[in-house]
């Protein structure tokens, strides 16, 4: 992946993972414009680049995300208007759409925004003693956009509590929620990761993709639709290099052998 320069995120890539990191932490790696732009343009570049094969996402400093800037949304720090690309709903989209998995490295505190971010990513992992939550209510806005990733994930009581009460939950309420499918010591988080990521990186690319782009299109159909759709997309699975190498090597008790076609 080439290098691009960025000014409110970092990207590098190693290994296969593509990692992004919101790099803010001077307001807690709070969402303005020009981050929601770089986020949509690295996310973009890597899907293109066919030696990247996952995602992380992650925050500077303490925090992972403190939610929307409000100063920017506000107008009250004087920037200038940064020239952007898409909006907070394009980068929900862009991420609940991503053929390659994005796994949420939740370092820190994921408030409103960040944990929209959270809730779109196909992973997330948080370490013990962040905080996730709706905050929103409390300065007299309501969590909108999030709420469309949230309810995939929260029960629709539980959901209406955090949103109406503005509550913060710990890591480990949060994975009860399933907000979090795992919580760790904050040492032990970029061993987490890396599970994670090399679970992904070891199975066929197209594979990958391919059910990745399957789960996306189904995600909101109802059962009459969603399997003669998913048995085209078997068919389609079935015929690829990757599945014959697979199921030859299954057959042969080795290791299989990715091409990615």
């Amino acid at each position: 992946m080439t290098a691009r320069a960025y000014t409110v995120i970092q990207a590098s890539s190693a290994g296969g993972v593509l990692r992004l990191t919101l790099n803010n932490p001077w307001r807690k790696n709070a969402i303005g414009p020009a981050m929601v732009s770089e986020l949509l343009d690295a996310l973009a570049a890597g899907i293109a680049d066919e030696a990247v094969r996952c995602v992380v996402l992650t925050g500077a400093g303490d925090a992972f995300c403190a939610g929307g800037d409000f100063a920017q949304i506000a107008g009250a720090d004087g920037a200038p208007p940064a020239e952007v690309k898409g909006d907070y709903a394009d980068l929900l989209l862009a991420f609940a759409n991503s053929s390659k998995p994005i796994v949420a490295r939740v370092n820190g505190h994921a408030l409103g925004g960040g944990l929209g971010l959270v809730a779109a990513s196909h992973f997330a992992i948080g370490a013990r003693g962040a905080k996730l939550g709706t905050p929103e209510i409390n300065v007299g806005l309501f969590p909108m956009m999030i709420m469309a990733v949230l309810q995939r994930h929260v029960s629709r009581r539980k959901l209406l509590e955090m949103m109406l009460l503005g509550q913060r939950l710990d890591a480990d309420e949060a994975a009860q929620c399933g907000l979090l499918n795992k919580v760790v010591e904050p040492e032990a988080l970029d061993a987490a990761v890396d599970e994670v990521t090399s679970a992904i990186t070891s199975k066929s690319p197209i594979a990958v993709r391919l059910g990745l782009e399957a789960f996306a299109a189904q995600d909101d159909l109802d059962l009459e639709s969603a399997l003669p759709l998913l048995r085209e997309r078997l068919a389609g699975c079935l015929a690829t290099d990757d599945a014959r190498e697979g199921l030859m090597a299954f057959l042969e008790k080795r290791k299989p052998r990715w091409s990615g076609k």
